[in-house]
């Protein structure tokens, strides 16, 4: 199953929320939505599930227009929309009907999921009476009731201790390996890398940067190495960058230097510097311990993207 988001833009009177925006989402992969508060991440996930429609661009899945009722979407939102004074038991059993099962199949799916999230003890309990990462778990089961075709998580883990991250790291796995569609969005960078094989990153309603996260950050890395003399650390990153400013052709290339663990990150604009940084070292006499290229995380790669950006509030 494939969700392809084609050339989508929306406009709120003057405000340009989404410009022409196109990635693609298949099943059994995670897609990371990434980008800054008010890059226009909400407004994309809102349209794919037909609370309002593009201005422009269409939804797709396999190919076909992507229309109410053609697959079931289950969603995770950032603001939480569960009634405070109502049964837990109840309103999920509802919600449930709502979304196409029979009140047998409704209550059978509650009881499960309830059980999973080790919240059965709950079922007649008022919402309010559970602690924020409790409702976290209930608002998520909601989303997963009637096993969707579609799974979108808006921040899923905001609000939960390290047991429950690690309950909903496990059930969203689950749900990648089941060949769901899976749409993740979160500031928490760590959870992107994690689970998303793939990550779309909006800034200002435009996508910046897309594709696979690991070639993505192999493409990175060429400019950054990352090298560990021997000795104390801070003496061999001196003595680095000693010995990379005495070589003209070289201090041209080095962007920056900077201590990294026992080691130095060099950033290169060059990347046919390596090799004569390498056989400078060699030289030199220096005792390599480590020379690598070196991988940024997605929080850096998120920051070198969109962290000089101007604010511009958008929907």
């Amino acid at each position: 199953m494939e969700l392809e988001i084609d050339s989508i833009s929306k406009s709120f009177g003057d405000l340009q929320v989404l410009n022409q925006i196109s990635f693609t989402a298949s099943s059994g992969m995670a897609m990371g939505l990434l980008g800054r508060n008010g890059a226009g991440k909400t407004t994309a996930i809102r349209i794919i599930m037909h609370v309002f429609p593009p201005d422009a661009g269409q939804i797709r899945l396999d190919g076909k227009p992507l229309r109410n009722g053609l697959a079931s979407i289950g969603y995770l939102p950032e603001e939480k929309g569960l009634y405070p004074k109502f049964k837990i038991g109840d309103q999920l059993v509802y919600l449930g009907q709502l979304r196409g099962l029979s009140r047998k199949a409704a209550a059978r799916s509650v009881n499960y999921w309830l059980e999973r999230f080790s919240l059965a003890w709950y079922h007649d309990k008022k919402l309010e009476t559970l602690s924020k990462g409790n409702q976290q778990k209930i608002q998520l089961a909601l989303a997963l009731l009637a096993d969707p075709e579609i799974v979108i998580l808006d921040e899923p883990f905001s609000g939960l201790d390290p047991v429950n991250a690690q309950l909903l790291k496990d059930i969203v796995r689950e749900q990648v390996d089941a060949g769901k569609v899976v749409l993740f969005s979160s500031h928490q960078m760590s959870y992107v890398e994690q689970f998303c094989d793939n990550v779309a990153l909006l800034d200002r309603g435009q996508i910046v940067l897309r594709g696979n996260l690991k070639q993505i950050k192999r493409e990175k890395a060429k400019n950054r190495l990352y090298v560990q003399l021997s000795g104390d650390p801070a003496a061999s990153g001196q003595r680095l960058s000693s010995l990379l400013s005495q070589h003209n052709r070289l201090a041209e290339t080095v962007e920056s230097i900077e201590a990294s663990g026992d080691g130095s990150l060099i950033h290169l604009s060059d990347t046919g510097s390596r090799a004569h940084i390498l056989s400078l070292l060699a030289g030199s006499g220096a005792d390599v311990e480590q020379f690598r290229l070196a991988e940024p995380s997605l929080e850096e790669i998120f920051v070198e993207e969109v962290g000089e950006s101007n604010e511009k509030q958008t929907v």
